[in-house]
């Protein structure tokens, strides 16, 4: 296709897919002629990721130009592949917490337990290690530490969530397309699980805290 029917296909304007061909987030078409180039359907996947890390997952194109050299790293594995793209989607971390605190290493300690207990792969230092040991460091600092004791049976629904991932991700073999579904599954995911906690958090106390039923207004005015 010329870029004229690639910018229909794809949504994204003539202008900005000669951009994207100019900073190499686009690979070069195959030139037809010295001032025409045809473009296939790797050209129209490279915009739909390029289009799902900018319009999702919100990536400045410089943090974009990284995913893309990822994807074009034909070496690299995948675990390591969607590792990269994974990374590129920011994890909303809660107010800071100074590094110094009995709350911080409390936490710190706790995670670290939690990741052995369960047998999960991670490195140390990985970046939701960081957001899970901030996050219980303020659960810890405004007195709730109770809540933590629940903390396996977070672990487990996560467990859970993350094995669905990684199967609507495992749909897809091009590291295009792998890479897409990770950033649009981890931002758009993160939304429909807030919406999904708050849904569950109304039934739960609905069935724990039932509602009692208006006294019989005739047999309170009999009395």
């Amino acid at each position: 296709m010329r870029i004229g029917e690639l910018s229909r296909a794809s949504g994204v304007p003539v202008p900005t897919i000669k951009y994207y061909l100019r900073e190499g987030l686009l690979p070069a078409g195959e030139l037809t002629s010295p001032n025409q180039a045809h473009y296939g359907d790797s050209h129209l996947r490279r915009l739909h990721l390029i289009r799902a890390l900018t319009d999702v997952g919100g990536l400045p194109l410089a943090s974009v130009g990284k995913v893309v050299e990822a994807v074009e790293d034909r070496e690299r594995p995948v675990h390591k592949l969607l590792g990269a793209a994974a990374r590129t989607v920011d994890l909303v971390l809660p107010d800071p917490v100074d590094s110094d605190t009995a709350e911080r290493t409390e936490a710190r300690a706790m995670a670290e337990e939690l990741i052995e207990r369960r047998g999960w792969q991670v490195q140390p230092g990985h970046p939701a290690v960081e957001a899970l040991t901030a996050a219980m460091a303020s659960v810890l600092k405004v007195g709730h530490g109770d809540y933590l004791e629940h903390l396996d049976e977070f672990a487990t629904a996560g467990e859970l969530i993350a094995a669905a991932d990684l199967a609507y991700v495992a749909r897809r073999e091009q590291p295009e397309d792998l890479v897409e579904r990770v950033v649009v599954g981890t931002v758009l995911g993160d939304a429909m699980l807030v919406a999904l906690r708050r849904l569950a958090q109304v039934d739960a106390s609905a069935r724990r805290y039932p509602a009692r039923a208006p006294e019989d207004s005739s047999e309170s005015s009999s009395g």
